[in-house]
């Protein structure tokens, strides 16, 4: 029995499934896998049919599209407010984008085959994902204005600021060829950025670690594309 609330403990650490009605978790949780996802570790490629969704607990995945010539640009990323694979109750089983680990960190794993069933059965679950969603595209949708309009450091900025928003650490581990690939931009331009941002006192940054130093000051520093999307995933994912 301890274990059982363990598990649904661990669980409620995911912000969508922590919303669930306690017997919708219950149905859930007999079927959700504990697993640990490392840096950089690869959930789907391009045109793979899912076998899984995941719901991360402490764990960023990054959502990125690659062009023929190998750049890639980050559309959003996903950590404990919801789910990897949305395409697979949005009427799809692939997706043209990757998803790859930002964070290291856990997740829930569950079968796409009972997942697919219970979205279709359970209410309540059908309409968190829905909002989960429309949150999720608000996200894509002003990364894409903010990478075409505003400088390498207000994207840093935002960018440190969502994912500081998924985690509960102040520390990223993360290096800057990552973030360069997250933000689609030169590693040189990555490494300006951040060092001023350092200069500044906003961040800690040596060895591919940044320390979140003054948040206040760095949610002065960022771009209105930031505010845009929390404001209307707190206005959606009340759940």
């Amino acid at each position: 029995m301890a274990k059982r609330r363990k598990k649904t403990d661990d669980l409620k650490r995911n912000r969508l499934l922590a919303g669930l009605p306690d017997e919708v978790l219950a149905r859930l949780r007999t079927n959700l896998e504990p697993i640990q996802l490392a840096l950089g570790q690869v959930i789907y490629e391009p045109d793979e049919t899912l076998a899984h969704v995941y719901f991360p607990t402490t764990a960023i995945v990054s959502l990125l599209y690659t062009m023929a010539n190998g750049a890639s640009a980050e559309m959003g990323v996903v950590g404990r407010d919801g789910v990897v694979g949305i395409a697979v109750f949005m009427g799809g089983d692939t997706t043209p984008n990757r998803a790859v680990v930002q964070s290291a960190g856990g997740a829930f794993q569950l079968d796409v085959r009972f997942f697919r069933d219970e979205f279709r059965r359970v209410e309540e679950l059908h309409r968190y994902l829905l909002l989960y969603t429309q949150a999720l595209l608000t996200q894509m949708s002003q990364t894409a204005v903010c990478n075409r309009l505003h400088s390498i450091e207000q994207q840093l900025c935002r960018w440190l600021l969502l994912s500081h928003d998924r985690l509960q650490s102040d520390e990223l581990v993360m290096t800057q060829e990552l973030i360069a690939n997250m933000l689609g931009v030169r590693r040189e331009g990555v490494s300006v950025a951040a060092h001023r941002l350092q200069e500044l006192g906003l961040i800690d940054y040596r060895r591919g670690r940044i320390k979140i130093v003054d948040r206040p000051a760095l949610e002065g520093a960022v771009c209105e594309c930031y505010q845009v999307v929390k404001t209307e995933c707190d206005r959606l994912l009340t759940y």
